[in-house]
């Protein structure tokens, strides 16, 4: 073997070492957003994020935009209650390293339970739904920079989580209201299931290299109007 081609050779495995360092670290930066929401730790989840441009959390109800927004959203509010859990189980990750190593997108597969203070009770719920996210390399660390959430299902148990009492205790008159307001409010109708929509994908398909066909299918889906819980 030529000098030139071990040296590309070398160049090569160097760049897929490096993209598997890079896959790893993102893991692990989501992963500890997870471990950070359950007891809403809003200051460790806030640092995860950007100091750049085009920094953004898109949620069912609008868009925050900016670092100010990240902190507008995550720490507004009190959630430091005992009875406030948000158990994020994060799953079958797809990162895709864009090749100059400086940024990379990833979709992830997100199932959780949730309790909160609410009405006078605590309230609780089963979610699940999707993320396509952001992320950027800055002074040689990765960072969010956007996450984009979109909801699958959300159910309350029949029991489980919470005592009855405190279910039986919430106010039924009680209604959310208000709330933070986003930057830009989201107009859309909420694709959830029986709809039939597919979250876009951001990469292609890994074996034939085509463009997924959810485009395609989201065309005849069933637009459902519906709030969070």
């Amino acid at each position: 073997m030529k000098v030139e081609e071990l040296e590309a050779k070398v160049k090569t495995l160097e760049n897929q070492l490096r993209t598997l360092q890079d896959i790893e670290e993102i893991k692990t930066l989501q992963r500890a957003y997870g471990y950070y929401l359950e007891h809403w730790m809003a200051s460790e989840i806030v640092d995860l994020f950007s100091d750049g441009p085009g920094v953004a959390v898109e949620w069912p109800e609008g868009k925050y935009l900016g670092k100010e927004g990240v902190k507008k959203y995550f720490e507004a509010g009190d959630r430091k209650d005992p009875e406030f859990l948000h158990q994020l189980i994060q799953l079958s990750p797809v990162i895709t390293v864009d090749p100059d190593g400086k940024t990379a997108k990833g979709r992830w597969y997100c199932w959780g339970a949730i309790t909160f203070p609410f009405g006078g009770g605590v309230m609780p719920s089963f979610q699940s739904g999707l993320y396509e996210n952001e992320y950027v390399k800055e002074g040689g660390k990765w960072k969010i920079k956007k996450f984009r959430w979109q909801f699958i299902y959300s159910v309350k148990p029949g029991e489980g989580l919470v005592k009855p009492e405190r279910i039986a205790a919430i106010d039924p008159k009680a209604k959310f209201g208000g709330g933070i307001k986003p930057d830009v409010p989201d107009m859309r109708f909420e694709y959830r299931y029986p709809s039939g929509y597919i979250f876009p994908f951001h990469y292609k398909h890994p074996v034939t290299g085509k463009k997924t066909t959810e485009e395609q299918r989201n065309k005849s889906a069933k637009r459902v109007k519906g709030g969070i819980l």
